[in-house]
């Protein structure tokens, strides 16, 4: 299982949970099992989130791998500037 730290408005979406397990191998199936459990979560994903995996932020890279060793971090779209 691959734990998910949820952060900030995103807890409220699941129930008010910080951490969340999924089974999953890559990002795509991690949101769509998110979504699954914690349908809260499914308009909030769809508008769009990043990940922090290991410490590297994600958008959109779907196919990226991970494992139960991760770190896994999902939070609300961050834009750079």
């Amino acid at each position: 299982m691959v734990r998910v730290k949820l952060w900030g408005s995103l807890r409220s979406l699941a129930d008010g949970q910080e951490i969340v397990e999924v089974e999953a191998s890559n990002l795509r199936q991690v949101l769509d099992q998110l979504e699954a459990k914690h349908p809260g979560l499914k308009p909030r994903i769809r508008r769009g989130v990043s990940f922090a995996l290991d410490g590297v932020i994600y958008r959109d890279a779907w196919f990226t791998k991970v494992d139960d060793n991760s770190e896994l971090v999902l939070m609300p779209y961050m834009v750079g500037g």
